[in-house]
């Protein structure tokens, strides 16, 4: 069990490193953007088709930026998922055993 907790951990690890590589594509992109719009400004229309491109790629880049999100959402529901359903677990065996106290109370009240 503790070897798939450390493939999990891994996984949302990776996920965290991937979304965060895309986000920084995402900022570099827009700032090549900005520059583009720039040089068009000044009447440099050569920049037009650079612009063109970095509006391409900064879709592509907000895509994957959303969608690796997403993976480290799902992700970390899943792992707090399985923290509640152990810690469920145990409140079940405590109240297993504090009935099992009280039914002794009371058998014990009753041979008085």
């Amino acid at each position: 069990m503790g070897s798939q907790v450390n493939t999990r951990d891994k996984r949302d690890g990776a996920a965290v490193d991937l979304l965060d590589q895309t986000e920084a594509l995402y900022k570099e992109v827009a700032g090549e953007l900005a520059m583009a719009l720039q040089g068009v400004r000044r009447g440099e229309l050569a920049e037009a088709r650079a612009a063109v491109q970095a509006v391409k790629d900064l879709r592509t880049a907000f895509h994957l930026v959303m969608e690796e999100r997403s993976r480290v959402e799902k992700l970390r529901k899943q792992l707090a998922g399985a923290a509640a359903g152990r810690a469920a677990a145990l409140d079940f065996d405590a109240a297993r055993a504090e009935i099992g106290r009280r039914l002794a109370r009371l058998r014990d009240a009753g041979r008085c």
